[in-house]
């Protein structure tokens, strides 16, 4: 365990001790800057019926951040050890494969929630500007925090396969890039089908990121959306574990 804290540490400066780290929290911060930006613009002062959650999440730069960051906090897990000629020192180091895998992933995780601290901040002055003295709601922004993390893990799982998949931390980004901006278009499965109902209609439901994302910027926390993020989670960095497994023993 102590060699496994050493690792997430390790992993952890990585982010946080290089440019790419501080280069990342900037974007993330301006974009959510230039977004609620935006919403304020939009209402001119109006007192809003709705929460501020639900206005952000409607526009581009929320799904941008979530579609385009991630994959560039994850495309150094692995490629990176491939690429300095580091990686055959990790796999000798007194820790299991699924250990190292879950480092790596960890230290992302715990950078990709410092990256969204800054929408913290940016919730509590529009709610100023626009609230007009009422007390701020906090349960929608707790289970719009609780969706992007779920969100968020998902992505970050996908993208430390990504890496484990190659040398290359541009083809990683890439990869992991495509694999996300595939799971988001199947949100908009349910409207290719028309009227049908059935089968096919509940599975693009349950499929729908943006409809995942609705129910959570409204306060509506479903056992069915923990799930589907967790679970998928779970496979990705199951799968994550053997790619690295049989990369040890090539």
């Amino acid at each position: 365990m102590r060699v496994w804290h050493t690792l997430l540490r390790r992993e952890l400066g990585g982010y946080l001790l290089s440019l790419t780290g501080y280069v990342i929290i900037t974007a993330v911060a301006f974009l959510l800057g230039v977004g609620f930006t935006l919403v304020m613009l939009a209402y001119n002062g109006d007192s809003l019926t709705v929460p501020l959650t639900e206005l952000f999440h409607s526009t581009l730069f929320f799904w941008l951040i979530l579609l385009v960051a991630t994959p560039v906090i994850t495309m150094r897990s692995f490629a990176q050890e491939h690429f300095s000629g580091t990686y055959e020192t990790l796999m000798t180091c007194p820790v299991g494969d699924a250990q190292i895998v879950l480092a790596k992933y960890a230290a992302a995780f715990v950078f990709y929630v410092l990256m969204w601290l800054p929408l913290l901040a940016c919730l509590q002055v529009v709610h100023r500007q626009t609230a007009g003295g009422a007390p701020f709601d906090w349960w929608p922004a707790a289970s719009t925090g609780l969706g992007i993390l779920l969100m968020g893990a998902l992505y970050l799982a996908m993208g430390c396969l990504a890496s484990a998949l190659t040398r290359s931390q541009i083809v990683a980004a890439i990869l992991s890039f495509a694999m996300g901006l595939t799971l988001f278009l199947l949100s908009f499965a349910k409207a290719g089908l028309g009227a049908r109902a059935g089968w096919m209609a509940d599975a693009a439901s349950y499929l729908s990121m943006v409809e995942h994302m609705e129910d959570f910027v409204r306060g509506v926390v479903d056992t069915r959306r923990l799930v589907f993020y967790l679970s998928l989670s779970g496979l990705f960095l199951f799968l994550s574990v053997k790619v690295v497994e049989a990369r040890r023993w090539k």
